[in-house]
């Protein structure tokens, strides 16, 4: 059987004002007409059935996951007590899916990301789920870089390895966190390196495995939670185990040092919407470049993207710059900082505006 794990327990935060923590990106409507959750749910519903897809989020969302999602059993939603990064909420979701079927395939995949082509989504993740079926390999989506991003981790594809439904895999040569510009553009003329998508397919029994042989910590502490998953015990336990887990991330912990890992090439136009500036491809631009949604006026202005709920904007001889206003916060802030938008949460924080974050 295969299962699908959605992580969608993230914060959002180069989305502020728009994603706040009490709704963050993953819960949004930042490119088309459904949130972020909504489509990648309905993506994978074109070859999953509803109750094989776990959703891994915080209790606090509990209700806006089970209104955006209702057609996922409210059984299939795991609740983290605490944000512990990716190893521990896909050991989460293993635990899980296990119940079901020991030697499950299980796709994880993050629930706000971007995808043009949901056929060939499909096509793809079907072809990984046979590569995985076999409990030999782990298997990863890249994606064809089109710029030097320094933003995404990169792998290295290496030689061919067999093809699935007609779809080639490749071996991995190993795995790279997110690089300088210098090294990114190296990685763009070698023309072998992909961005990690984030995408991850494998058997349910192999993770757990990998998991064991290269974070035993993390193992003990999965362990201990799964011996109590089902039981009235099981929210005081998870609750205690939780806290004590490494805070790492499934790339950095297992990925860069299991062996045997394939990778597809993932050429169904994905992309993370990772910041501001990463909505301007799907947006309706005026003469000078620049993207208007909402009540304002853009006078003697280029490139730049204003985004007002409830006030009217008025620039003047600006340009590459994001104003954002929502629920009376304003950000203003030039594109090239689009990416260090974690600088003023942190500023906020530390100034007494929690209640605005």
């Amino acid at each position: 059987m295969t299962y699908a794990v959605i992580m969608a327990g993230g914060r959002g935060e180069r989305f502020w004002p728009k994603s706040k923590q009490r709704c963050p990106k993953q819960f949004l409507r930042l490119v088309e007409d459904r949130t972020m959750l909504q489509k990648t749910a309905s993506r994978l519903e074109m070859f999953l059935a509803p109750e094989n897809i776990f959703v891994i989020t915080a209790r606090d969302y509990r209700e806006i996951v089970l209104e955006q999602v209702p057609e996922i059993p409210e059984e299939n939603l795991i609740f983290e007590p605490f944000g512990r990064d990716t190893a521990a909420a896909i050991g989460l979701g293993t635990i899980a899916a296990k119940k079901r079927d020991p030697a499950g395939v299980i796709i994880v995949l993050p629930a706000d990301h971007y995808i043009a082509d949901e056929r060939r989504f499909c096509e793809v993740l079907e072809a990984a789920v046979g590569a995985a079926s076999s409990g030999e390999h782990a298997v990863t989506i890249g994606i064809r870089p089109v710029r030097p991003e320094t933003g995404f981790g990169y792998i290295a594809r290496g030689e061919r390895y067999r093809d699935y439904n007609g779809i080639p895999a490749y071996r991995v040569l190993g795995f790279t966190e997110k690089p300088d510009r210098e090294r990114a553009l190296q990685f763009l003329e070698k023309g072998n390196y992909l961005w990690n998508s984030g995408i991850f397919v494998w058997r349910a029994d192999l993770i757990e495995r990998l998991i064991e042989k290269h974070l035993p910590a993390l193992a003990a502490g999965l362990k201990e939670i799964e011996e109590s998953w089902g039981t009235e015990r099981c929210g005081m336990v998870l609750e205690k185990v939780y806290a004590g887990l490494p805070k790492i991330s499934i790339d950095y912990g297992v990925m860069e040092k299991a062996e045997g890992v394939l990778v597809f090439l993932g050429d169904f136009g994905w992309d993370d919407v990772g910041s501001w500036t990463a909505l301007e491809s799907y947006k309706k631009k005026d003469g000078n470049g620049n993207i208007l949604e909402g009540r304002g006026v853009l006078v003697d202005t280029e490139n730049t993207l204003v985004q007002t709920t409830s006030k009217v904007v008025a620039t003047l001889g600006v340009k590459d710059l994001i104003v954002v206003e929502d629920e009376g916060s304003i950000l203003i802030c030039h594109k090239k900082k689009a990416q260090e938008l974690k600088k003023v949460i942190n500023a906020l924080q530390e100034n007494g505006y929690k209640e605005i974050l």
